[in-house]
């Protein structure tokens, strides 16, 4: 039996990794369809690649030591948004992950640049490769702009809070309510006590809505509806539903789309609630079980997905 291969490594380089970089985008642009016109990634130098990698960097993704894969995050000049170019990865890389593992820290780079002033990434694909479109729509983007042969898709950047106790949290959530609006679907993950009800009522406080938000166990969901004009909180915990059919089928007195919608214990089973949900995942920044309340603090990292949170800061 040969030895089962290491997920992907990916690492982030600057100007001096402008050859490696180049080698990628060569090797991943030349095994794709021609166009016409060509490709502009087939026109990149060592030297255009290391002067865009000194204007923002590049991460290379790795696997058994091989490099398979490269993107260069380009920052526009008012910092707030990363161009991601010449994501390529070469036919090695096929069916080992690779991709995705290269999106998702190229995202958590993005918002880290220049001190966190991004707000959103764009990428451009060609109307030729609409299969190439629909990947980036897989990872949360959607299509912004067109210019022929050119589709612009973007997404917001992911945010990363630290958290030391449950007012924190609360006033996290107050924050977050501030930008939402009907038909918004928040999906919380995080372990069991990790604060994903403290959350939701700082969510209901900052929405203004009646009746104290509890855990809805027992109940599954409960409507909370406004005290003005604003749009009611639906909370439901997932945690014993068998799956997505199951979410779909409960029995809500409100409609969806005139409520905000938070979903416990709802990763892989609440995102086809909406075209752009926002991702909510809670994590203890320490082990052990301490209540929130005590010496326990958390991360929160808060993932737009989809055009809804283009430019959207939390």
């Amino acid at each position: 039996m040969s030895p089962r291969a290491e997920g992907p490594e990916v690492r982030r380089v600057g100007p001096e990794a402008a050859g490696v970089v180049a080698d990628v985008v060569r090797e991943a642009f030349a095994d794709r369809p021609a166009l016409d016109p060509p490709t502009d990634a087939l026109s990149d130098t060592e030297e255009s690649i290391a002067e865009r990698l000194a204007r923002g960097c590049g991460l290379l993704v790795v696997v058994d030591d091989e490099v398979v894969g490269a993107v260069q995050l380009d920052p526009s000049p008012d910092h707030e948004t990363v161009f991601l170019r010449r994501f390529g990865l070469t036919p090695a890389a096929r069916g080992t992950g690779a991709a995705h593992a290269l999106v998702r820290t190229a995202l958590r780079t993005a918002a880290e640049l220049e001190a966190g002033k991004a707000r959103r990434a764009i990428v451009v694909a060609r109307e030729e490769l609409p299969h190439t479109a629909r990947f980036w729509e897989r990872q949360g983007f959607t299509e912004i702009g067109r210019r022929s042969p050119y589709v612009e898709l973007g997404r917001g950047l992911p945010t990363w809070v630290d958290v030391p106790d449950g007012d924190a949290m609360r006033e996290l959530g107050g924050r977050v309510a501030r930008q939402l609006r009907a038909g918004d679907v928040l999906v919380l993950s995080g372990e069991l006590g990790a604060g994903k009800t403290t959350f939701t009522q700082g969510l209901g406080a900052g929405l203004g809505v009646r009746g104290d938000v509890t855990s809805p166990t027992f109940v599954i969901a409960r409507v909370h509806p406004s005290l003005s004009d604003g749009p009611a909180l639906v909370h439901v915990d997932a945690y014993r539903l068998d799956g997505a059919a199951e979410l779909d089928d409960l029995d809500l007195d409100t409609d969806l789309d005139e409520a905000v919608t938070v979903v416990e214990w709802g990763e892989g089973l609440a995102e086809a609630l909406s075209d752009a949900p926002l991702e909510v995942r809670i994590h203890r920044a320490t082990a052990g079980d301490a209540p929130l309340d005590g010496p326990d603090p958390r991360r929160v990292e808060i993932d737009p997905i989809g055009g809804r949170w283009v430019g959207v800061r939390f």
